[in-house]
């Protein structure tokens, strides 16, 4: 059997796998997005205590492996629930507090980047704190953290690989299971690289980057 009519075999196992894998990237990202804001607003806020959470917060999920974060929600949340988990919730969670603590980082730089003056002047025309920060100072902000989100769903995307210790068959774990079967692991793991990599590549150059053109081209309109 040639090495492209393995691949070619493999094919559907791996684009099952694949799928698998967008969901669970697609979802960590979303809801890491939405940590990730709240706790980067809670870094830069004048309030002792919740910039010391949130500070405590991106530390501890930085700081420790994956591996070791899903295994604590594996085994953990069960017992604080009282209830079992299936393994993608789980996969989920611990994905999206770890994704949280990287766009937490990114989100601060980029409404740190912004000009002082802004806040000044629009707290100066009577706008709120809030009111500041969601009209003038996050969409600016917004558009610079564009490119590394992209990254953070790159780096997700190929971190998901790590939830087959926990039963999950994203499509590394396919490719194993394959392999397991065919013994072919050179062709597997070759196509498996490869899937990866047009993943990668539609995400970077079609996605962030054509997000970045049409926000420039809405900066001139």
């Amino acid at each position: 059997m040639d090495t492209l009519q393995v691949i070619f075999d493999a094919l559907p196992a791996l684009l099952v796998g694949l799928k698998l894998t967008i969901e669970l990237t697609a979802l960590a990202v979303f809801f890491g997005c939405i940590i990730g804001l709240f706790i980067a607003l809670a870094r830069i806020s004048g309030i002792g205590i919740l910039k010391s959470l949130a500070v405590a917060y991106t530390e501890f999920f930085r700081g420790t492996p994956l591996l070791v974060q899903l295994f604590m929600v594996f085994f953990g949340l069960p017992q604080l629930i009282g209830h079992p988990v299936n393994a993608f919730s789980v996969a989920v969670v611990a994905c999206s507090l770890n994704s949280g603590a990287y766009v937490a980082e990114i989100f601060r730089a980029g409404i740190q980047s912004i000009e002082r003056g802004q806040m000044e002047a629009a707290r100066s025309l009577g706008m709120t704190y809030a009111q500041a920060m969601r009209y003038i100072i996050l969409p600016q902000a917004f558009k610079r953290v564009i490119p590394p989100l992209g990254n953070e769903f790159i780096a997700m995307m190929k971190d998901t690989s790590l939830v087959s210790v926990i039963g999950l068959a994203e499509l590394a774990r396919t490719g194993q299971l394959i392999i397991a079967t065919t013994y072919r692991a050179i062709e597997i793991w070759l196509a498996v690289a490869l899937i990866y990599l047009i993943m990668t590549l539609l995400i970077s150059h079609f996605f962030v980057h054509r997000m970045e053109r049409r926000l420039k081209t809405s900066d001139h309109s």
